[in-house]
């Protein structure tokens, strides 16, 4: 064992501890947590607007601070921009990370010292909490590659901003710099496809012991390596023993990163997002992800079904159900507060308190009131793609409801293979049944002869890459949508199908 890996180990034994005092106690970390953003804030525009000074309880924090969106707190941003000190969190932000919106453009979220301080240290406890559990810290010693973002930060009223994940790679740790591939001149390649065919070409030759990023981009990375040196990539990389990855649930893709890889390697989970780092998986043995409660960041939940009532009742850590979907809203030590981020978590645990994410709350079928979410549709191919010979590269889902000839409308799945199942009928009974046995609406839709089973439309290889770059979202942290309450992503992928 080398110097690097004993040193790992015991770093690993030491914040294994500290996490086990606020996993210990979460509903008393929750609310030191929410006592310390009040008391830190209340004297910010924002604080003094909703009145901080007079909150002492989650109830006065309720009626005081609405939920709000990116929509909602533009003005405050707009404010910062403007040079303006002390608007949402004390002082000014140190970075904007900035996202593509829907309605609002693009969108510049806060992120202050403190709060890029726990994102740092959030990332590299999911590491070494699976060393503490599993032992192994080999690893460390080989190359480690983050398919990420260009670390090239621009200017906003004198606050730098990026990317999320190129904000990160400013504060990769010294011990690390050897190791991390690819170089510094690569990142900052803006052109995805141009930047992972030059990845291919840094790394090929490396001992690559750890890979990180987004599924769907990684596998574009793996099929150039398979593509360029004819091996598998755990072939090529003897030494690869850990994919981290985020962004998107990872199962739909493990069959065909287990063929590209032709091996199993172990994988951690992550929850980052530019509102900050939510959880971690924290068990090779078992499912969900450790929610961080002790990481700046107060939580809320509203049960997803009744978002869009006129007064949701929001939740505390204490009063979550488990399997019930939520749509998780946060207040940060970056100035963000009661802040919808979109997601919907679903609890598996409360000792410790586990989630997993679930979809958006944006993100659902339910044209014909059948609520489904993505969970649902990601379980279901799943099942599919298990139960067959198929291989997935992409998917998503939309309803139909134009069937021509005055048929039934039905759920369109737009799927691109990488091997077409033997049996389409097999594979597509299979999904229709796994969706009617976790949604009772869609079974009774089903049932009632409101829909028609649902079809599936064939989108040619690497279409779905192409859909994305006409879009200009090719790479980075773009995901493709799961699925849509409308068929605007359908019908861009219309001329990406096999007829």
């Amino acid at each position: 064992m080398s110097l690097k890996a004993f040193a790992a180990k015991i770093f690993a034994n030491r914040v294994d501890k500290r996490t086990q005092k606020w996993v210990d106690n979460p509903v008393q970390t929750q609310e030191k947590v929410f006592k310390e953003l009040i008391a830190t804030a209340q004297n910010t525009l924002f604080g003094k607007d909703h009145d901080f000074s007079n909150i002492v309880s989650h109830e006065d924090f309720v009626k005081r601070v609405p939920i709000r969106d990116y929509e909602e707190i533009k003005e405050y941003v707009n404010k910062i921009i403007g040079g303006e000190n002390d608007v949402l969190w004390p002082g000014k932000p140190l970075y904007f990370a900035k996202t593509s919106g829907t309605t609002s453009g693009a969108k510049y979220i806060p992120i202050t010292k403190v709060s890029i301080q726990h994102q740092v240290e959030a990332s590299r406890n999911a590491i070494l909490n699976y060393i503490h559990e599993t032992g192994n810290a080999d690893f460390v010693d080989g190359k480690m590659i983050f398919l990420q973002g260009s670390p090239e930060l621009e200017e906003k009223g004198g606050i730098k901003f990026g990317r999320l994940s190129g904000i990160s790679a400013h504060y990769v740790p010294n011990y690390l710099q050897k190791n991390r591939l690819p170089s510094w001149e690569t990142n900052c390649i803006e052109d995805w496809e141009t930047k992972v065919d030059k990845i291919v070409e840094e790394t090929e030759k490396e001992n690559m012991s750890v890979i990180a990023g987004i599924p769907s981009w990684v596998q574009m990375y793996f099929e150039k390596l398979h593509t360029k040196s004819g091996k598998k990539v755990g072939e090529l990389f003897k030494g690869f023993q850990l994919f981290i990855y985020g962004g998107v649930n990872y199962e739909p893709y493990r069959a065909k990163f287990e063929n590209l890889i032709g091996r199993k390697v172990d994988s951690i989970e992550l929850f980052p997002a530019s509102e900050g780092f939510f959880a971690y998986q924290d068990s090779q043995r078992e499912k969900g992800m450790l929610l961080l409660l002790d990481s700046g960041i107060f939580y809320e939940f509203i049960k997803a079904d009744e978002f869009f009532d006129e007064n949701p009742k929001r939740l505390t850590i204490s009063e979550v159900e488990l399997h019930v979907d939520y749509a998780m809203i946060i207040s940060t030590n970056a100035g963000l507060w009661a802040y919808n981020i979109g997601d919907t978590v679903r609890f598996i645990s409360k000792t410790p308190y586990k989630i997993i994410v679930s979809g958006r709350i944006k993100h659902f079928i339910s044209a014909f009131g059948e609520h489904v979410i993505a969970k649902e549709v990601e379980e279901a191919l799943k099942l599919a793609v298990d139960g067959t010979d198929a291989l997935v590269n992409e998917f998503t889902v939309a309803p139909q409801t134009d069937s021509g000839n005055g048929g039934l409308p039905y759920h369109e799945w737009f799927i691109e293979f990488e091997r077409e199942p033997s049996e389409m009928l097999k594979f597509t009974t299979i999904i229709e049944e796994s969706m009617k046995k976790q949604n009772s609406y869609y079974y009774d839709l089903i049932a009632g002869n409101v829909l028609q089973p649902l079809k599936i439309t064939t989108i040619k290889p690497g279409g779905f890459q192409d859909y994305m770059k006409s879009l200009g979202k090719l790479g980075g942290q773009n995901k493709v949508q799961r699925l849509a309450n409308d068929r605007k992503v359908a019908d861009g992928l219309e001329a990406f199908k096999i007829s």
